[in-house]
């Protein structure tokens, strides 16, 4: 029996939905754990009513969508190893969406942990071994489809076809836009639900504040200022630094070149490249055979061969602290980062960090160096897209699970989340948007906003727009808010957003997403690291080895897609 047969029987059959019982929990929440304002009761009562007491019945629910006799679901949460941090799968956040899924639908949660620098390559390894979380989130969505290939990932189409109704929040806030983003064209298959990315903002360019004006420079505005400025940077060391004069970075990076160079590179490429192309060749998501992105690596190698770029990027893997600890100490001149990077964590920021460390005048501030051939400072901003929401086979409770997705994606349980208590975590000003408070002990946020537990949304909403970015600005504790506005600003600033492409499954990216991931950062950190004169023949040699080993037959099979679905058209409405 096929996997869409099995699942719409699944969804109308008790009997067969292999059900994991346990004793019901009818405690009411703890104190630490704040009950959420009533209001969703009734209307979860009216949407009960509407689907039919039959259905409900056969799913194990009652009129109020809760669970007669307690479900268990697992739910996967991000790692990220915070110094300071509490156990990602056991902290306060965690006990209020326990307690409110017992509480509302009779669901008992257990948060699975991975790893946040290698979850592609964990969450690889637990589904190949039949363990991944039956809520499992992943940014690959080429993992998700090789193991969807081979019987192992759950067809949400027809549950959510007959059981639209169930699950109001999670639809009125995704949207039929991001849930049905990945459905396949030919097959109807439904893989994956995308979360919602609030604000595009992705990267940004940051310098040392305190050392333009220490040497009297303006902020850079072309890619020769920005050169200028890191040389300017590496000559007057002595004067920036004293007798740390020997530590100096001018810019740096890490091994995660495609990410950190991100505005460097996307500089290079053409401002006329069209929607076709970028389909064609973007399946990358660091944009890395995009045209011309080699002339912005070549450009980084030769900063690294005039010492203007951090020697021992290289040596540190995902999640290592060494190149925080740089900047936070005052070393580092400029980096491209992700586009509040230096204003996260609090007190244990690089902001707050170096302001103690060093004075109260050292920040970084965002810029805006990297003009294309047009002249126009072009991001690549991502689709309003984020992390993909999938169910492995392995998981019985598909309806636990969406009502879990529903249950998360509530208004009051997102900015409580994304807040916390307030008085505690936030406090509310006059014009009504929220500003944090640095939290201390169990209630400091393992992620920004929370956002590994919000998996349904990425970003501050708190349903009003304005007040909302208010919020954000607000959000940064013991950061001026100026240093935040000119970040948002620049982020987004004539940036081209992702379309959804959706052409069907391309066959030959199954599988290959992690090996091509890891094949992209060996090349471009050893074309980095390279002699001037080798730049070139370690380049094409690393990237004839990418497209021999999947690339070029990727690049084939969506360029045949592409024209298959719009012909000779190159660009989308």
């Amino acid at each position: 029996m096929g996997f869409r047969k099995a699942l719409s029987i699944l969804t109308i059959s008790a009997a067969l939905a292999l059900v994991i019982t346990g004793c019901t929990n009818d405690k009411p929440a703890p104190s630490s754990s704040p009950t959420p304002a009533a209001g969703n009761s009734e209307s979860a009562t009216n949407t009960a009513e509407e689907g039919g007491d039959a259905r409900l019945e056969a799913l194990g629910l009652d009129s109020n969508l809760k669970f007669k006799e307690t479900r268990k679901i697992t739910v996967e949460v991000y790692d990220r190893g915070n110094d300071g941090g509490t156990k990602p799968e056991d902290n306060f956040y965690t006990q209020y969406i326990k307690d409110g899924m017992l509480r509302d639908h009779n669901v008992e949660v257990t948060f699975v942990p991975v790893p946040r620098w290698t979850e592609g390559e964990v969450i690889n390894n637990l589904l190949a071994g039949n363990q991944a979380p039956d809520v499992s989130i992943t940014y690959s969505y080429p993992t998700i489809q090789t193991y969807a290939n081979m019987g192992g990932v759950l067809d949400l189409a027809p549950i959510l076809e007959e059981n639209k109704d169930l699950f109001p929040d999670m639809f009125d806030y995704l949207t039929e836009t991001n849930i049905y983003w990945d459905q396949d064209p030919n097959t109807g298959t439904l893989w994956a639900l995308e979360a919602r990315l609030n604000v595009l903002n992705r990267i940004n360019t940051f310098v040392r504040e305190d050392w333009l004006k220490k040497l009297g420079l303006e902020a850079p505005t072309t890619l020769q200022e920005f050169e200028d400025m890191l040389i300017a940077f590496r000559d007057n060391a002595s004067t920036l630094l004293g007798a740390d004069a020997d530590k100096m970075i001018p810019f740096s990076t890490s091994f995660d070149v495609g990410w950190r160079a991100d505005h460097l590179t996307a500089s290079f490429v053409p401002n006329d490249i069209t929607d076709k192309d970028i389909y064609i060749n973007g399946f990358d998501d660091r944009n890395f055979l995009l045209p011309n992105y080699k002339e912005g690596i070549r450009t980084l190698n030769k900063w690294y061969n005039e010492g203007l770029v951090w020697k021992d990027f290289s040596l540190y893997p995902a999640g290592d602290t060494t190149e925080d600890n740089l900047m936070k100490v005052g070393y580092v001149g400029a980096f491209i980062h992700n586009w509040d990077y230096p204003y996260r964590n609090g007190e244990d920021s690089i902001h707050a960090s170096l302001q103690r460390l060093v004075g109260p005048d050292a920040a970084y501030v965002a810029i805006e160096p990297f003009a294309n051939d047009a002249g126009v400072y072009k991001k690549f901003l991502s689709g309003p897209v984020d992390r993909k929401i999938f169910f492995p086979a392995t998981n019985k409770e598909p309806i636990a699970s969406l009502l879990y997705i529903n249950w998360i994606s509530k208004l009051e349980h997102r900015i409580f989340l994304q807040f916390g208590e307030e008085g505690v975590t936030h406090e509310k000003l006059p014009d009504g948007s929220l500003k944090t408070i640095a939290a201390t002990g169990e209630k400091i946020m393992n992620s920004p906003a929370n956002i590994d537990y919000t998996i349904t949304s990425n970003g501050l909403d708190l349903g009003d727009p304005e007040l909302t970015v208010k919020s954000i600005a607000n959000g940064y504790a013991g950061v001026d808010s100026k240093y935040i506005e000119i970040a948002h600003k620049i982020t987004t600033n004539e940036g081209r957003v992702g379309k959804n492409v959706n052409v069907g499954e391309i066959k030959a990216e199954n599988g290959q997403g992690q090996a091509l991931k890891e094949k992209r950062d060996t090349i471009l950190n050893k074309a980095v690291v390279a002699p001037v004169d080798k730049f070139d023949e370690v380049y094409d040699s690393g990237m004839k080895d990418y497209l021999n080993s999947g690339g070029q037959a990727i690049i084939d099979e969506r360029k045949a897609a592409w024209e298959a679905l719009f012909g000779d058209k190159t660009m989308l409405d």
